[in-house]
C-alpha cells in the first residue's frame, strides 16, 4: 500500500504561471532540479541556511542550537490552467491576486459528503469577524452556527464522497484544497485534472443550497467594473470604505500596524480606513493617481510596538471592504479580502421590506459635540426623564462590562434603552446591535443585574419620582432604539446602511421581536464636521528614519 502524502494545492487564474505568479522579493531558488517531477512541471525550491531560535539569546542559552526552514512549490500546467503545489510555509510566495479564491472551497463542497463536515471557517463582514468551529463527530451544516443570511462560509472540512475516495478520503477547502493522497509524482496531473472538473461543477448548490444569498463575482467584465467603482470611492474618501486585518490574529500580542508601499509609515494602533489615507497624504500622494495596482502594491503590516514586523502583510485591496451597487437593476456587491460578492436581488430587497417599517424620527436632539460621551451627557441633560448610563454596567460579579445602554429614558410607562453610535461602519454598528441584544438578555436572564439597573436608574432619577422610573423594569414594560449618528439622509432609511449591517440589524430586530421586546432604529443628524479622526503621540520606542511611532 503506497504511503499517504499531504498536498496543498491552488488553482491560479487564467493566464497566471510561474513567471508571474511569485513576490518580486522571494527567495525561491528555482535552479534546483528533480528527476521525478512531472512533465513541464516547474519547481521552486526555499533552502534557508540554519540559524538560531530567537528565545536562544534571549535566555543566554549556551547549546549550539540552530532551527530551518524548508519549503517548495510546484508549478504544474493542466490543460490552459496552471496548479501551484506547495510544501512546507511558502504559499506566502505567491500574490495573493495570482490564485482562484473560491477554488479549495468550492471543490470541497462538490466532493465532501454533505452529512460528514467537521470543521468550518466562517467570515461575518459586519464586523470582520471570524470564527472556527470544529465539532467531534461527524455533522451537517446547521450543526456548525452558519447563518445563510449574515456569514460567508471561507473554510470547510469533511469528508469526501464514496466516488472520491480513491483519490483522497478527507479534504479541507479554502482559496487552497488540502488533501492527503498517495498519487504518485506521475498522477499528480491526473488528480489535478479531476479538482478542475470538481471546480467548474455547480452541484453544490443542491447540497448547500443555503450558501446562495452571497455569492462570489467571476466575470472578468462585471470584476473590472466593480473595481472601478472602488477606486471611485478612493479618490473621493467614501464613507462607505473600511479596513479590516483579513486573517485570525491573536490580539494577547497587541494590536500594531503599519502601511507600506508608499514610503515611511507610522506606527498605529489601531487599523481603521482613515488611517491609510493618512499614510497617502503624509507620503504625497494623490488620490486622483491611486489605481488598482497601487491598491495591490501597498500593504499593511501587523508589527509590535516597535514596528517590528510579525506575520504576513497584506495588500490593502485584501483589507479593504466596502458595498456598492451597479447596473440598471441595481444589484447589490460586497468586497472582501479583495474579492466580489453578489448578494441576491431579492434577498435584498427583502431586507429592505423588513427594516424600512422598523425605521422611525429620533426623538433625540442633532449631534455636534466632541464625541458619543459628551453627547450621551448632553441629552441627559436637557430632558428630566432621560438618565445618561453610557460606561456603566450591569454585569454579573466577575464577567466583563456590559453597558444596559447609553441613555434611559421613561416615556409613556416604558424604559426606553437607547443605544447611540457614530458612524454607519458595519464593524462599529455590528457592536452596537449586540449591545442593545445582548443587554436585554442579561436584564431578562440575570436577577443580578437586573437589580443592578434598577439601582442606576434610581440613582438617577429625580427625587421623588424614583418608582416611577423603577417600574417599567419590574413589569418587563422595555423598548430598545438604536440611534445611529450620521450625515446621510434620515429619508434613506435603511439604504443608508452597509450590507452586512442591515443583515445584522433584522438579525438582532428579529430576536428582540421573538422576546416580545418593541424595537426600531433612527438617524440622528449630525451637525458636526466632516474630519479624518486625530492621532496621540507616545513615547518613542525606536530611532529608525523610517518608521515613525505614534499611536492612534
Amino acid at each position: 500500500m503506497s504511503k499517504t502524502r499531504s498536498f496543498s494545492i491552488y488553482l491560479l487564474k487564467e493566464g497566471q504561471d510561474e513567471t508571474n505568479t511569485l513576490k518580486e522579493d522571494h527567495k525561491l531558488d528555482d535552479q534546483i532540479k528533480g528527476d521525478d517531477l512531472p512533465e513541464g512541471a516547474k519547481l521552486y525550491v526555499l533552502d534557508n541556511d540554519p540559524h538560531p531560535p530567537w528565545w536562544k539569546s534571549y535566555f543566554g542559552i549556551q547549546k549550539n542550537l540552530n532551527q530551518v526552514l524548508k519549503g517548495a512549490i510546484i508549478f504544474l500546467p493542466v490543460g490552459d490552467r496552471t496548479f501551484a503545489i506547495t510544501f512546507g510555509h511558502v504559499y506566502h510566495n505567491l500574490k495573493d491576486t495570482s490564485y482562484e479564491y473560491d477554488f479549495g472551497l468550492r471543490v470541497t463542497l462538490n466532493c465532501v459528503d454533505p452529512e460528514k463536515l467537521k470543521s468550518t471557517d466562517i467570515l461575518e463582514p459586519a464586523g470582520a469577524k471570524r470564527q472556527r468551529t470544529q465539532l467531534p463527530v461527524d455533522s451537517d451544516l446547521t450543526y456548525f452556527d452558519f447563518d445563510r443570511d449574515s456569514t460567508i462560509l471561507k473554510s470547510l472540512t469533511g469528508k469526501v464522497k464514496d466516488e472520491h475516495k480513491k483519490l483522497f478520503k478527507h479534504a479541507t477547502g479554502a482559496s487552497n484544497i488540502r488533501i492527503s493522497s498517495d498519487v504518485t509524482p506521475g498522477g499528480l496531473p491526473g488528480l489535478c485534472t479531476k479538482l478542475l472538473d470538481l471546480y467548474n461543477d455547480d452541484a453544490y448548490k443542491t447540497a448547500f443550497p443555503e450558501i446562495q444569498n452571497i455569492s462570489p463575482v467571476r466575470d472578468p467584465v462585471e470584476i473590472s467594473a466593480l473595481n472601478d467603482k472602488l477606486l471611485d470611492a478612493v479618490r473621493i474618501k467614501s464613507g462607505d470604505l473600511a479596513l479590516a486585518i483579513p486573517e485570525i490574529i491573536n490580539y494577547h500580542d497587541g494590536l500594531w500596524a503599519t502601511f507600506s508601499g508608499a514610503g515611511g509609515s507610522l506606527i498605529y494602533d489601531d487599523v481603521y480606513m482613515a488611517r491609510y489615507f493618512e499614510y497617502l497624504d503624509e507620503n504625497g500622494v494623490d488620490l486622483a493617481d491611486v489605481e488598482l495596482d497601487i491598491l495591490k502594491k501597498h500593504g499593511l503590516v501587523l508589527t509590535d510596538e516597535d514596528g517590528k514586523a510579525h506575520g504576513q502583510k497584506h495588500s490593502i485591496l485584501k483589507c479593504l471592504v466596502f458595498d456598492t451597487v451597479m447596473g440598471a437593476a441595481n444589484k447589490t456587491y460586497h468586497l472582501s479580502e479583495g474579492n466580489w460578492y453578489l448578494v441576491d436581488t431579492a434577498y435584498v430587497a427583502r431586507l429592505t421590506t423588513y427594516l424600512d417599517p422598523l425605521c422611525a424620527d429620533t426623538t433625540l436632539e442633532a449631534f455636534n459635540h466632541e464625541n458619543e460621551g459628551a453627547y450621551n451627557e448632553a441629552i441627559s441633560n436637557a430632558v428630566e426623564t432621560r438618565i445618561n448610563l453610557d460606561k456603566t454596567s450591569v454585569a454579573p460579579k466577575g464577567q466583563r462590562q456590559v453597558e444596559p445602554c447609553d441613555v434611559f429614558e421613561l416615556r409613556n410607562g416604558k424604559a426606553v434603552l437607547h443605544h447611540v453610535k457614530i458612524s454607519t461602519l458595519s464593524a462599529q454598528l455590528s457592536h452596537l446591535f449586540n449591545q442593545g441584544l445582548n443587554s436585554v438578555k442579561l436584564l431578562r436572564g440575570d436577577t443580578e443585574s437586573m437589580d443592578k439597573m434598577k439601582a442606576l436608574v434610581s440613582a438617577g432619577a429625580p427625587d421623588g419620582s424614583k418608582q416611577d422610573y423603577v417600574s417599567p423594569l419590574e413589569n418587563d414594560l422595555l423598548k430598545v432604539v438604536f440611534e445611529i449618528i450620521t450625515h446621510k439622509d434620515k429619508d434613506d432609511k435603511s439604504l443608508n446602511l452597509p450590507l452586512f449591517s442591515r443583515i445584522s440589524l433584522m438579525c438582532c430586530m428579529k430576536e428582540l421581536k421573538m422576546m416580545s421586546i418593541e424595537a426600531e432604529f433612527c438617524f440622528v443628524d449630525d451637525q458636526s464636521p466632516k474630519n479624518a479622526g486625530k492621532k496621540k503621540k507616545r513615547k518613542k520606542k525606536n530611532n529608525s528614519d523610517d518608521v515613525k511611532d505614534i499611536a492612534a
